[in-house]
């Protein structure tokens, strides 16, 4: 199991939207660098979910309820023969007890290293196991 951030504008969809409506496709993201990080997501994953905007914080954590699957809104293939847009479905699992903001993990070395800090840019991420654990003890998730 691999755990991953996605980022959102909590304006536009939110974790509470998420709990909310129980289940829903991840869409929006076009970047090429996320989109093949949201290529290798499978069912059974998780991942935090991330508020951009006022927030920038880790607000919650999902389950990936799906492998990734081509977007029917952006056709196309990458000349691998992959789907150059691809989507996954959310379930909620945890609200976090204690959101975890962007200035806490700049300020905590031990992420010094991480794409959050380090692509700043980037909707969709792996987190390293080791970081995982961190995120989820400091969140209480």
């Amino acid at each position: 199991m691999t755990t991953y951030l996605l980022k959102t504008e909590p304006d536009d969809y939110s974790y509470d939207d998420l709990v909310k409506e129980k289940r829903c496709a991840w869409t929006g993201v076009k970047n090429p660098a996320a989109q093949a990080n949201m290529r290798t997501m499978k069912k059974g994953d998780e991942a935090f979910i991330y508020h951009t905007g006022n927030e920038k914080a880790i607000v919650g954590l999902a389950k990936v309820v799906s492998d990734a699957y081509p977007d029917p809104d952006n056709p196309g293939e990458l000349t691998s023969g992959e789907p150059k847009f691809v989507l996954i479905d959310l379930a909620p699992s945890k609200k976090a007890e204690t959101p975890v903001t962007l200035k806490a993990i700049k300020a905590d070395e031990r992420f010094a290293d991480f794409a959050l800090v380090k692509q700043s840019r980037l909707s969709a991420m792996p987190v390293p196991k080791d970081l995982d654990k961190l995120l989820r003890k400091i969140a209480g998730l």
